[in-house]
């Protein structure tokens, strides 16, 4: 049976109050956001800090049955795959770009019981997946450099997106970095299926309007292409 394509909206929380990081993520949620986008940054990798496991894990310990997908903006993700699936991570996203053996960490984390999402910045090539795509569950395609939120959407990345709807038809692919109701076009009718929308959403007057919009658009391509 061929995996049929389903739009899947992950706000990230990158740029809510951090404050009240569990009234935020649940607020996203009741929004109808089918995951939550958790953006993990050691200042090395990136220039940014934000939170690590015990944090999610609190998260987790109160939001009980979203799907968390931790994109792991860090220099040494194989550090964190255990204490990850600990705190209840469903998808584990590393970066390509600090890691010897990629295909050695996709099978820690499955391992771990989490699944694999693959990430590339905007200047690593999109052919790099071709030695491990078959490991990864998703593949993230970075629209702007990860560390920062509210950065202006790079649109020939699109390409990448492109080239990777093609050569794997059933894959999810995933974008983040400025993505909104302004560039979601873009992204949807490249094949990106699972659409990480930050300020967008959290800055919305109304994140579930924004959500539903984001999502119709989506679908909208993926019923073309059936």
């Amino acid at each position: 049976m061929v995996k049929q394509l389903t739009a899947k909206i992950g706000p990230s929380i990158l740029n809510s109050d951090l404050a009240s990081l569990y009234d935020e993520s649940q607020k996203l949620m009741d929004s109808g956001a089918d995951y939550l986008h958790l953006d993990v940054m050691d200042g090395h990798f990136v220039p940014n800090l934000t939170f690590g496991h015990p944090i999610v894990k609190c998260l987790r310990n109160k939001i009980k049955n979203a799907f968390f997908e931790t994109h792991m903006m860090v220099s040494k993700p194989e550090q964190w795959i255990e204490p990850m699936a600990d705190a209840g991570v469903n998808q584990y996203t590393f970066h390509v770009e600090p890691v010897k053996d990629v295909a050695s960490v996709c099978r820690k984390v499955q391992e771990a019981g989490m699944k694999v999402g693959i990430a590339l910045k905007p200047a690593t090539p999109v052919d790099v997946v071709t030695d491990y795509v078959d490991m990864a569950d998703m593949i993230l395609v970075m629209t702007v450099e990860p560390g920062f939120g509210g950065q202006k959407f790079l649109d020939n990345m699109m390409d990448k997106v492109k080239w990777l709807r093609k050569n794997y038809p059933t894959l999810d692919i995933e974008v983040d970095g400025g993505v909104g109701p302004t560039t979601i076009h873009a992204c949807a009718e490249a094949g990106a299926n699972m659409i990480v929308s930050g300020t967008a959403v959290t800055k919305s007057e109304d994140p579930e309007k924004v959500i539903s919009s984001l999502r119709n658009t989506v679908n909208a391509e993926l019923t073309k292409n059936l």
